[in-house]
């Protein structure tokens, strides 16, 4: 495990990698339909803003996913606002499990992030479906929901290791 000096400047750009990963990873919107794998997403962004938001990590503040949520909708094209509601109502759920959970568990965590997730794909897809009338696919979301349901676990573990060599 890696181990800095607290005074150090790579140790302060090391406490603030999960803010540079989401505007990296908004700013990016990589796809893999270059891949030609087809059904195959997922919203790493909110698995970043659940995770860091549920520990309470002391450099992810709101106003920043706030603004990475503008930040995606203009990438994507979508109405401006709507990425941003969706990593507020996030940051939200999981700061409210974090008050509430008197000891950890991954496997509820994980369900109760399946939840979080569902309801934020059901919210996107009736507003882009009733106020703006989309054409979309409901099959897309599904499994976007899964896949992002199924990559919390390994990824957790990733940001776990990260959690303790920035916490020691």
């Amino acid at each position: 495990m890696i181990k800095f000096k607290k005074n150090n400047y790579l140790y302060k750009i090391y406490t603030w990698l999960p803010i540079i990963i989401l505007y990296l990873s908004v700013l990016n919107e990589f796809d893999f339909n270059y891949l030609n794998i087809e059904y195959f997403s997922f919203n790493f962004p909110l698995i970043l803003i659940f995770y860091f938001s549920l520990k309470a990590y002391l450099n992810f503040d709101y106003l920043l996913v706030f603004f990475a949520g503008l930040i995606n909708d203009t990438v994507i094209g979508l109405p401006l606002g709507l990425s941003s509601l969706s990593y507020m109502i996030v940051c939200i759920f999981a700061s409210y499990l974090r008050n509430i959970t008197i000891r950890p568990n991954l496997i509820k965590d994980w369900f109760y992030f399946l939840f979080v997730i569902s309801l934020i794909n059901s919210i996107n897809y009736s507003v882009l479906f009733i106020f703006f009338s989309y054409d979309l696919d409901i099959m897309f979301y599904i499994v976007n929901n899964l896949f992002t349901f199924l990559l919390y676990i390994p990824l957790n573990f990733i940001f776990k290791n990260y959690y303790k060599a920035v916490d020691d």
